[in-house]
């Protein structure tokens, strides 16, 4: 099976500066289309470092994707690093990429410097894929099978994560038409309500029963949940039907906890299911600060169904804003089952919306004599009436808040299913 190593270049990465997400991106790419990711590689601004490890790199694999390095600026030094590496005797200038550069300066309103211009000047040693969001293009390098005891290529890709994401494709296109590529087949379910012990040890009978050639991944994230992976090596064009089939067996053991039988999130879900009735939707946050509306509306035409919300950190908000009685909070606590109510019911009456969420809870080390750190309360209210819902999570700040919006929203997923299938 062909094989591909991942090279990040630059210090900021070696230094915790910046998160490298473009591994990722580029692993599961590579995946999709039957290739194996075999090494993940970051490397220094260093020439000699770039040169060296990429040698090595080329050696093992047969394909090598580089990000980072090929900026305007005199610390990126992976151009001039791979040219000594391919053996390149002089620059040369890509015209189509330079007109590229030229309308994106100005689109910006930016003047067009010599500077800017040189990231069109490339090794005579490669070939050129159009970066169509950035300057630097995206450069090929073709190995015989002499240099590194095998046919290999290297593709240095810019470090801008939107631009090497935009690219990626035309990269991986590259790729299909020169190595060989096995095919697989991916199928994602996405559950929520269970940690990954949990839903292993659920499912675990089905699991024993998968034929040997169909493979299960489990991938949880604190916002989405677990993503059930099946993935199978199609060689006769009967994986898909295969993998269906065991999917239909595995629903009724998931139940509702199944939301999706897509690679999906939460709140897709729930734009799909809102947008699809006419239905629509306001939510009233306090400890999740409004990292619920941030979801919702991170979803393309949730404009469609998502009328507001109100972060109502300080109880004067909850009693001003929202119409949260003040003996409501006295009586029973800034964090309850009560107070939720209110909210959720508050800014249903505010916004008119079919739907309401609300939550209030206590994210980090505070809590009171009611209720400790890292509960949260979570109301949905809408036609049937108003329901809520405690949860107390053991995470940092950031954590937890993330951990209650995703449970407010499954638990807003569930009673619009419930309403819907009334």
């Amino acid at each position: 099976m062909t094989s591909a190593s991942i090279c990040t270049i630059g210090d900021e990465i070696l230094i915790g500066q910046i998160v490298d997400t473009n591994s990722a991106m580029i692993s599961r790419a590579l995946g999709e289309a039957g290739i194996r990711t075999s090494r993940m590689v970051s490397l220094s601004d260093d020439a000699d470092d770039i040169i060296s490890t990429i040698e090595k790199e080329l050696i093992l694999n047969d394909i090598v994707i580089s990000t980072g390095g090929l900026g305007p600026t005199k610390d990126d030094i992976t151009k001039p690093a791979l040219a000594k590496l391919s053996g390149s005797t002089r620059m040369v200038r890509n015209a189509e990429q330079e007109a590229i550069i030229r309308e994106i300066l100005h689109s910006r309103g930016l003047d067009v410097l010599d500077i800017n211009l040189m990231q069109a000047m490339v090794p005579d040693s490669c070939e050129v894929i159009l970066n169509h969001r950035g300057t630097a293009p995206i450069m090929v390098f073709r190995f015989p099978k002499e240099r590194f005891g095998h046919p290999a290529a290297l593709y240095a890709m810019p470090g801008v994560p939107y631009e090497t994401e935009a690219a990626l494709g035309d990269v991986v296109n590259d790729i299909k038409q020169h190595f060989s590529h096995a095919n697989i087949y991916h199928r994602s379910l996405m559950v929520y309500g269970l940690a990954e012990s949990a839903l292993s040890k659920l499912i675990e009978p089905w699991e024993d029963s998968l034929p040997a050639d169909i493979h299960l991944a489990y991938l949880p994230n604190p916002l989405t949940g677990v993503r059930l992976r099946l993935s199978c090596y199609d060689s006769d064009g009967s994986a898909e039907a295969r993998i269906s089939a065991l999917i239909e067996a595995l629903k009724p053991i998931l139940g509702e906890r199944l939301y999706s039988g897509q690679d999906d999130s939460l709140e897709a879900t729930i734009g799909r299911l809102l947008k699809e009735s006419g239905l629509t939707l306001s939510c009233a946050e306090s400890c999740t600060g409004g990292e619920i509306a941030h979801l919702i509306t991170t979803v393309s035409g949730s404009s469609a169904y998502f009328l507001g919300s109100v972060t109502s950190y300080a109880p004067e908000i909850k009693i001003k804003v929202l119409g949260v009685p003040a003996e409501t909070i006295s009586k029973n606590g800034i964090v309850s089952s009560a107070v939720a109510a209110a909210m959720a019911e508050g800014v249903r009456d505010l916004t008119g919306s079919t739907f309401a969420v609300a939550t209030t809870g206590w994210a980090d080390a505070y809590g009171d004599e009611r209720e400790p750190a890292g509960t949260v309360w979570i109301a949905v209210t809408g036609p049937d009436g108003t329901e809520t819902s405690r949860h107390s999570y053991h995470n940092d700040r950031k954590r937890n808040i993330e951990r209650f919006s995703a449970t407010a929203l499954d638990f807003l997923r569930r009673y619009i299913i419930k309403y819907l299938n009334r």
